[in-house]
C-alpha cells in the first residue's frame, strides 16, 4: 500500500511549475524566508486535501470489505480521467512565448500565479503554495490507495504525511540544496528551469500518462479477480 502510494506521489510531485517558483523565490531579496513561507502554503494545501479526500472515500464506504467492487470500479473511472488528462495535455498546442525560457519570461505569463511571482515576498509566496499544490488527479490518486485500504490510524497517518511530504519535494529539496550551497543551487537551478519550461508540457503528460495506466490496470485488474 505505502509503496504503490508513494510511486503516485512521485509522480504527482513532478510539477514544472512548483520547480519555477521555487527557483524564482530563491533568487529573491529574501530567499530563505520566502521559500519556507512557500513550502508552508504547499504543505498545508497539500494536508487538508489529503485528509479531506480520505474522509470522503473512508465515509463513502471505500475501504469496508463488501465495497471491494465498488472501490476497484472508482480506481478504474479515476485511472481512465488521469489517462484522458495525459492525452489532452499532449495533443494541445503549446502557447508561444516571447523570450529563451529563463525565469525573466516566467514573470512576463498572465494569471494569478504569474502576478504573484512578479513581486516575490513572504505573502505572496504563501499564496503561490496554495495555488500551485491544489489536488491535482495523480495526487488524488496517491491518497485514494490510502484511503481504500484496510488500515489502522497509525499507517494511514503515516501513509498521508509519506504522500505529503513527497507531494511538495520540488520545494524542500531545492531548499535544502539552497542551504547547503547557495549559490551553485541558484545558478544550476535556473539552467535546469530553462530546459523544464521547454519540456514541461511533454513531462506533464508522460506523467498522468504512467500515473493512469498505474491506476487503470489495478482497477481492472480488482475487477477481474472480483468477478
Amino acid at each position: 500500500m505505502l509503496i504503490e502510494a508513494a510511486g503516485l506521489a512521485v509522480l504527482a510531485a513532478i510539477s514544472p511549475t512548483a520547480l519555477l517558483l521555487a527557483a524564482v523565490y530563491l533568487g529573491s531579496a529574501r530567499p530563505r524566508v520566502t521559500i519556507l513561507v512557500y513550502l508552508t502554503g504547499a504543505v498545508l494545501m497539500s494536508l487538508v486535501m489529503a485528509v479531506v479526500v480520505l474522509v470522503l472515500l473512508r465515509a463513502g464506504g471505500f475501504s469496508l470489505p463488501s465495497h471491494r467492487t465498488i472501490r476497484y470500479e472508482f480506481r478504474l473511472i479515476l485511472g481512465i480521467l488521469i489517462l484522458l488528462a495525459g492525452l489532452f495535455l499532449a495533443r494541445r498546442k503549446p502557447k508561444l512565448r516571447a523570450g529563451d525560457g529563463s525565469l525573466d519570461t516566467a514573470r512576463e505569463g498572465r494569471g494569478i500565479v504569474a502576478r504573484l511571482v512578479a513581486n516575490p515576498a513572504p505573502y505572496t509566496a504563501f499564496l503561490a503554495g496554495i495555488l500551485v499544490f491544489a489536488p491535482s488527479v495523480t495526487f488524488i490518486a496517491a491518497v485514494q490507495v490510502i484511503a481504500t485500504s484496510r488500515t489502522d490510524l497509525q499507517l494511514t497517518v503515516a501513509g498521508l504525511a509519506l504522500v505529503v511530504v513527497i507531494n511538495v519535494s520540488f520545494v524542500w529539496l531545492p531548499l535544502l540544496a539552497f542551504l547547503a550551497a547557495p549559490d551553485l543551487t541558484t545558478r544550476h537551478l535556473a539552467a535546469f528551469n530553462g530546459w523544464l519550461r521547454r519540456n514541461g508540457r511533454k513531462i506533464l503528460a508522460g506523467t498522468l500518462g504512467a500515473a493512469g495506466l498505474v491506476v487503470t490496470v489495478d482497477g481492472l485488474v480488482g475487477l477481474i479477480k472480483k468477478g
